[in-house]
């Protein structure tokens, strides 16, 4: 299990305003290098990557990242659900309105002479 230098394709540059972690990086311990890679196993090597921080305190700033995030993604889902209603309202409101106005039956008024 030693590097090969197949990593240095997938070497990840370090992302401005958000961890390395946070934004889906993984660090390969044996290549001492950040990639960005989908899977769990290192392409070079085949060692384990580390997708979460060791240190503590980096540990609690990804925690509350990882919060913050999922409380926008229920906000954004409840906004979501909320308009979909709104939108079956307002078709339900013209859909009473139409049929309403093809049940009325017109009447044909005739003009009546008035005596004086």
């Amino acid at each position: 299990m030693t590097c090969k230098g197949i990593c240095t394709r997938y070497k990840a540059q370090k992302p401005v305003g958000t961890g390395r972690y946070a934004s889906g990086q993984k660090r390969c311990q044996i290549c001492e290098i950040f990639i960005k890679w989908e899977g769990l196993w290192c392409p070079c090597c085949g060692y384990r990557l580390r997708t979460k921080p060791r240190n503590l305190k980096y540990k609690a700033k990804l925690r509350a990242r990882v919060e913050a995030d999922s409380q926008l993604e229920a906000v954004a889902v409840k906004v979501a659900e909320v308009e979909e209603i709104e939108v079956a309202a307002v078709k339900k409101s013209t859909k009473r309105t139409k049929t309403a106005k093809a049940s009325v039956k017109k009447i044909a008024i005739e003009p009546v002479a008035i005596k004086a």
